[in-house]
């Protein structure tokens, strides 16, 4: 049981730190969700990443399918990296 309770706790430890740009409407969207949920802001977004490389963030059934941008007929040259 104690071995257990370790490799819990550290899967819980959180060791680094990173920068991500949002845009302003998704980071409104993730601050207000996590203002209906009563959690910082910070930490649902660490859950749903958590949740989605551990295979266990699910789409609900009538969700929207699609998080690909529609095509808009411009085309942006890329920089070759």
């Amino acid at each position: 049981m104690t071995k257990v309770k370790a490799a819990a706790r550290a899967t819980a430890i959180k060791d680094r730190r990173v920068n991500i740009r949002l845009s302003s409407g998704d980071l409104n969207d993730i601050q207000v969700r996590a203002l209906e949920e009563g959690i910082p802001y910070q930490t649902l977004i660490a859950s749903v990443l958590h949740k989605y490389v551990t295979g266990r963030l699910a789409e609900q059934p009538g969700a929207a399918t699609s998080a690909t941008p529609k095509p808009t007929g411009k085309h942006r040259a890329t920089s070759g990296r």
